[in-house]
């Protein structure tokens, strides 16, 4: 999934973090909910404006950034 017209990274807004399409709602959070137990049905009657899309987009975002870490080898 191509997640870059869903996160949207904007300086002034929650504090730069990555938030989903320009509303205060971040991709941590959204991660957060999913981690502890939450269904994405759950996430979606709490937050009505958010699609499923929307959090499909939060974890290609978090896959993403997983990918792009530099690997370093124990000492």
């Amino acid at each position: 999934m191509d997640y870059r017209h869903i996160v949207t990274i904007e300086p002034g807004k929650c504090g730069g973090k990555p938030c989903i399409r320009g509303m205060r709602i971040t991709v941590y959070d959204l991660l957060d909910y999913l981690a502890s137990g939450m269904s994405e049905d759950q996430i979606l009657r709490d937050f009505p404006d958010l699609t499923r899309d929307d959090l499909r987009a939060c974890l290609a975002f978090a896959a993403d950034r997983e990918r792009k870490l530099i690997a370093v080898p124990p000492s």
